[in-house]
Formats: C-alpha cells, sequence, structure tokens
C-alpha cells in the first residue's frame, strides 16, 4: 500500500508534531506537548524558581516568562494569588523562599488596590527574617515606587513583632542585598508608642531601633534588648567569656567575631542549642575544626538532631537543604574554596534518613508503580539545578522518586532517555550511593513514552507510572499521552494513572489535561509524594 495515507495517525503521531485534533505546543526541545495550565505553572515557579534556568532556556528568559505568568495570575485573582504564594511560603514547601518574595513584591505592586493592600497584610507571613524583608524591598522598587502603604507594611513588620524576637533576628541577620535595618527604619519611621502592648516596651524597642540606625549603644536613652548588650560584649570577650555568652545567653554563629569560628570549643557550645539548618549548613565547617570526628560526643549530638523529625518540620527544614548537605559533606570537601574533611559515617547515615523524614509521614498507595527517571542530556545541565545548587534536576529526580518509593511495596525505578535503563535503585539505596549510580546516566534525548512502551513490551501490570521529568520530550515516535491510552487498551486497565513530577520551572506538561487519570505536581514539593499517594489510590 502507498504511504500517503497511512502516514496519518491519531493514535500514534511523533512527539515532533503535534496529535491531530488536540491543543499542543512546542517546547523548547522542539517536541510537541500540553501548555500547563497557568495556576499550576505559577504554583511550579513558586516551588522550583528559576535560577540558573534549564539546558534549553537561560536564567533570564525564564524568569521574565514565569514573572509574566505570575502577573497574569494575579490580576485574574489577586486575593489566590496571594494565598497561594502565603501558603507555599508559610508551610515550607519549597527550597527556596526567594520566588515567593519575589511573586509577593509583583502582588504588592499590583494595578488593582485591594491586591496590593492584600499582598502588603500577608508580608510578615512571606518574610519571616530580616534577610527575606531585605530580599522583599529589592524586588518591591523594581516595580513601584516607594509609597506610603509599602512603607507602612515595613513599619508594621518592625512594630508588630514581638521585642525579644525582633531584637534577635535584627542582631542575627544586620544586612543584605545593599539593605540594612538603618536603611529600612529610616525610610518607614517606626513609632514605638504605636506597637501593640504585648510587643515590648516602647522604651526598649526605641532603644532597639536607635541602637541599628546609630550603632551606639550610649546613644539611646535607654538600654535595648538583652542580646544587643551580648552582641556587643562578644567583641571584646576572650573565649572563656566568649563560650559563656553563647552556653548562657543563647548567641548563635552569625553573632560570634569571625576569628572566633576556627575554634572547636567555640563550635562546641555553638552546636548544643544550633537550629537544625545552621546546623545541617555547617557540618562541613564542624569536621573542619575537628570537632566532629567517629564516636564523638559532638557527632552523637547532630545524630540526635537530626533524627528529630518533629524539629526539622517545626523549623520548616527542606529535604533540599538535607540532600545538598548530605552531597556536600559525603564528599568530604566544598563546593568552593579549599576547606576539606574526612567525613563521619553516623553523620551521613543520619542526613540520609532525615531526607525521608523531611517530607513527613506518606501513606502506602498499596498499588503497582513504575518511576522512570528521566535522564536525558538537558536534565544533567549544570545550571538545570534546583535552586543553583549542586543538584542538577536529574538527581533531584532520582532522590525524589525514591522518597515516593520509600513507603511502597509494589513498585520498581527506572530510568530513561531514548531508551529504558535498569539503574539498581531502590527505596533502600542510601542516597549518596543513588547518586553515584545517577553521575553514569546523563545521555541522549528525550522520549517520556518510554515507560508505557517498556511495560507493553515486558507484560508488566503497572496501576500508575510516575514520570519525573522537565517535560522536554521529543525524541519518541508516539506521544506519552497515546502510549498510555495504548498500555490501557493493551492491559485492560483503563484507569492507569500517570503522574508528572516536573523538575524544572518551564510551562510545559506531558500529561494531557483532559485526562482524569493523570496529574501534575512539582518536584522538591514536600507535599508531593502524599499527594502521588493520594492520587495513585483514587
Amino acid at each position: 500500500m502507498r504511504p500517503t495515507y497511512t502516514s496519518f495517525s491519531t493514535q500514534q503521531t511523533p512527539q515532533s508534531e503535534p496529535i491531530p485534533g488536540q491543543k499542543q505546543v512546542p517546547n523548547e526541545a522542539g517536541g510537541y506537548v500540553y501548555q500547563l495550565d497557568d495556576w499550576k505553572a505559577f504554583e511550579r515557579f513558586l516551588i522550583l524558581g528559576t535560577e540558573g534556568g534549564t539546558y534549553y532556556v537561560g536564567e533570564r528568559k525564564l524568569t521574565r516568562d514565569n514573572a509574566i505568568r505570575t502577573m497574569g495570575c494575579i490580576a485574574a485573582d489577586g486575593r489566590r494569588a496571594v494565598d497561594l504564594i502565603v501558603d507555599i511560603s508559610d508551610k515550607g514547601r519549597a527550597p527556596k523562599n526567594d520566588p515567593a518574595i519575589f511573586a509577593l513584591a509583583l502582588a504588592a505592586s499590583a494595578d488593582d488596590v485591594k491586591t496590593r493592600q492584600y499582598a502588603l497584610d500577608h508580608l510578615h507571613k512571606v518574610c519571616r527574617i530580616p534577610t527575606h524583608l531585605f530580599h522583599f524591598n529589592t524586588f518591591v522598587e523594581q516595580f513601584r515606587g516607594r509609597g506610603r502603604s509599602l512603607n507602612s507594611a515595613v513599619r508594621d513588620w518592625y512594630q508588630l513583632a514581638p521585642l525579644d524576637k525582633l531584637a534577635f533576628e535584627m542582631v542575627k541577620y544586620q544586612q543584605r542585598d545593599g539593605w540594612s535595618h538603618r536603611d529600612l527604619l529610616r525610610l518607614c519611621h517606626p513609632h514605638p508608642l504605636r506597637g501593640r502592648r504585648d510587643a515590648g516596651s516602647s522604651e526598649s524597642r526605641n532603644a532597639l531601633y536607635r541602637w541599628a540606625t546609630h550603632g551606639d549603644i550610649e546613644m539611646a536613652d535607654n538600654l535595648p534588648p538583652e542580646v544587643v548588650l551580648d552582641f556587643e560584649a562578644a567583641k571584646t570577650a576572650d573565649k572563656r567569656g566568649l563560650i559563656k555568652l553563647i552556653r548562657e545567653r543563647g548567641l548563635v554563629r552569625e553573632m560570634v567575631p569571625t576569628e572566633s569560628l576556627t575554634d572547636p570549643d567555640v563550635w562546641e557550645a555553638l552546636l548544643m542549642k544550633m537550629p537544625p539548618t545552621a546546623m545541617i549548613r555547617n557540618l562541613g565547617n564542624m569536621s573542619k575544626v575537628g570537632l566532629l570526628k567517629p564516636l564523638s560526643e559532638a557527632s552523637k549530638t547532630v545524630v540526635a538532631k537530626l533524627a528529630d523529625g518533629a524539629e526539622l518540620k517545626k523549623k520548616r527544614v527542606h529535604p533540599i537543604e538535607i540532600l545538598i548537605a548530605l552531597k556536600t559533606y559525603s564528599q568530604g570537601h566544598g563546593m568552593r574554596g579549599s576547606g576539606q574533611w574526612v567525613p563521619v559515617p553516623a553523620v551521613i547515615d543520619a542526613l540520609n534518613d532525615a531526607f525521608y523524614a523531611a517530607f513527613g509521614y506518606i501513606e502506602p498507595s498499596k498499588k503497582r508503580i513504575l518511576y522512570g527517571i528521566d535522564t536525558s542530556g538537558s536534565m544533567w545541565w549544570d545550571s538545570s539545578t534546583i535552586r543553583n545548587t549542586p543538584i542538577c534536576a536529574a538527581e533531584g529526580a532520582a532522590v525524589m522518586a525514591m522518597a515516593c518509593a520509600r513507603v511502597e511495596e509494589d513498585y520498581y525505578i527506572m530510568a530513561f532517555s531514548t531508551g529504558m535503563k535498569q539503574i539498581g535503585i531502590t527505596n533502600e539505596t542510601r542516597l549518596v550511593d543513588a547518586l553515584e549510580i545517577m553521575k553514569r546516566l546523563g545521555e541522549g534525548g528525550t522520549d517520556c513514552s518510554l515507560p508505557m512502551l517498556w511495560a507493553m513490551k515486558e507484560k508488566i501490570n503497572v496501576d500508575a507510572f510516575i514520570l519525573l521529568t522537565d517535560n522536554e520530550t521529543w525524541a519518541g515516535y508516539m506521544h506519552p499521552s497515546q502510549a498510555l491510552e495504548k498500555y490501557r487498551k493493551w492491559s485492560g486497565i483503563q484507569d492507569a494513572k500517570e503522574v508528572v513530577v516536573g523538575m524544572t520551572a518551564t510551562n510545559f506538561t506531558v500529561a494531557d489535561p483532559k485526562d482524569p487519570n493523570t496529574l501534575d505536581v512539582v518536584g522538591f514539593d514536600t507535599s508531593t509524594p502524599q499527594a502521588i499517594s493520594e492520587f495513585v489510590k483514587g
């Protein structure tokens, strides 16, 4: 038969062409996929951000595209947009808070007055520490002038915070992005007497503001909070006095003179009350100065802190923070600089367990699940990282698959690019070992239809396909949605599900939005494993 009329099919269409009759758009790799709903794309941006860009899209363009989409969501429903920003930020769902702060600054600059005010009313929920506030002021000045409402919101941030908490954070986080408390206080002109009654005495608050703006305690009419006095005392204290201030007065690393941070005794004192995020970020430093050693009391303290899942959740320790620490600490040297250390095996094991604990409890779906990890070249792009860290999208996909499969009994994890790959990763594989395995897999184009086609070829019954990808598919002879439908007919599992876990902040998905048995979620959203489990269960 001549191929004239056999070359057109709605059942099998090359990914380089759109499926006839369906609304598809070209992705950055040249394949045709579905446009992600604006609100889902907005959520993906808030969680993954655009730092570093992707293999196909530079950071600047990716940021611009997401910013324009964010502005569209804000214009369509400002209250809904702000509520989503607050939810993701306040619950610690994202690896980094910068995208939420950026989006809130856009909302605070909207044309609609009510949207602007609603965003500013929630400033304290998104900008919880001074560093966040400094970021916000940098971002918001890109979109609007200062104005009375903006300065009033910043003033309320200072005025309504409990005095002791505010003083501690003003000492800990003194400046960032070219901003300091002196700059903001002089812009917003806080009046101590206008703070709420339980926010601390107006005299002490006034003294705190004067210390921040003048840097001289003697100029204050009254003494500022004790943490300010302790911080000033630490500048001239000897080692014994400094350790006493740390142990008895609660000074943290940022309040300690830099020259003292090479002393293991100082680090030992800091470790006792060190918050989990700070501890995780300083494991290398504590090993480098000789504090963390095998079988040492300090190592036991670190392991115990990492085993406290409730505290990790309370302090919003994101799994990616733990993963970064695990990858950096286990290699025995930092990503930058020449510092080296000998990793403590018990600490590595504790980081491994803490990674899963940071996702919270996940109920098993009790279904047959095939996890497909996209290991094509674009997933290994040096800048295609999670929050601009040493963890690339492919590595992130692997450990996300392991986190989702952690409680499952009937599952299989494979990798794909232009072919399916047996990789030997299970939910029991140590994270550091999984990262080593993944290093050998980065190559080839992208064909997201392969997990379904492979399951048919191998005659395997699957209730759900979980694809972890950047959605830049292009290399297959049929679309993933066609392969899924073909699998359903072949297997008789009519409700076989597909979950697409987006690992970069692109506006694409391989999941057919009209298919009720498909779901789009975001990689490294702390709610993703449980959401997948619930969806797969139906």
